[in-house]
């Protein structure tokens, strides 16, 4: 073998252990972003839990919503909560495409006030995968993207449209962590029908609202935007419409275990993360 010839295979191997340091340094810093953003919604949460309210409280809600609360707590209501945490799994479609691809999640969510963070790894090709996070807190939102923890394809931070879409979203997931729908914290209710109820939440001067749609029964099913979405932004945000079915007792709360996350705009919908809860 030419001298030549073994230092193109020094370069190379030398190139690729680089690569491999890069690729392990960025997944450890990764995870450990993830970690801190966790710490500090715990941090949050146990400051400002769910409300336990009192009758009079109860009694002032819509039919619509007291039904729903019956419903979900039929064991009594639960004592002031922190966090939820949720393990998801299903078909995340990344915005611009319509392939959807077998994903993983975890989220950690406050349930007395409007923080979470998300994290998921979904595949893009063969062997390559994207690991992302989109974090809430103290009013701001946090959004990586990174394919094999390592080349960042998204990054967005503090502005004012997606800290206004993520209170939305804590909206739009609360019936994962129902407490947060208890009045004394930062959702109110107002009467629609029967079926229906407009849900508000208000926090650090912003504020969202979305229709709910209750079953007979009283289970929340649907939440709603009453505004078109749009649809040309590189991501997906809280999307529109969220749907949940297959509620189960956890603890003496009864819980939705499936869900269809979807944009809309001009009267249709295009789900975009369609799947499971596995374990709360």
């Amino acid at each position: 073998m030419s001298r030549f010839v073994r230092m193109i295979g020094l370069l190379l191997a030398t190139l690729v252990l680089a690569m491999a340091v890069v690729a392990v340094w960025s997944h450890a810093n990764m995870e450990a972003a993830i970690t801190a953003w966790r710490d500090r919604v715990t941090d949050i949460a146990a400051i400002m839990p769910s409300s336990r309210p009192d009758p009079g409280a109860l009694a002032a809600l819509p039919d619509s919503v007291r039904r729903y609360i019956a419903f979900t707590f039929p064991d009594g209501l639960p004592d002031p909560t922190t966090t939820v945490t949720v393990a998801m799994e299903g078909d995340f479609r990344r915005p611009g495409v319509t392939a959807f691809e077998p994903t993983t999640a975890h989220q950690v969510t406050a349930a007395g006030t409007p923080a979470f963070v998300f994290d998921a790894t979904t595949p893009i090709v063969a062997g390559v995968w994207a690991r992302v996070y989109d974090a809430f807190v103290d009013g701001e939102m946090d959004m990586k993207a990174r394919i094999l923890s390592t080349l960042t394809v998204v990054d967005y931070s503090g502005s004012p449209t997606l800290n206004q879409i993520s209170l939305r979203r804590w909206l739009i997931e609360s019936p994962l962590y129902p407490m947060a729908l208890l009045p004394g914290g930062p959702v109110t209710w107002e009467p629609i029908d029967d079926r229906h109820a407009r849900a508000v939440v208000s926090w650090g001067g912003m504020e969202a609202d979305l229709i709910a749609t209750f079953r007979d029964d009283g289970a929340l099913v649907e939440f709603r935007t009453e505004e078109d979405g749009d649809l040309s932004t590189p991501y997906h945000g809280s999307g529109e419409v969220a749907t949940r079915d297959d509620f189960r007792m956890v603890e003496g709360v009864r819980l939705p275990h499936a869900f269809s996350i979807a944009r809309a705009a001009n009267g249709e919908t295009y789900p975009f993360w369609v799947g499971r809860v596995t374990n709360f």
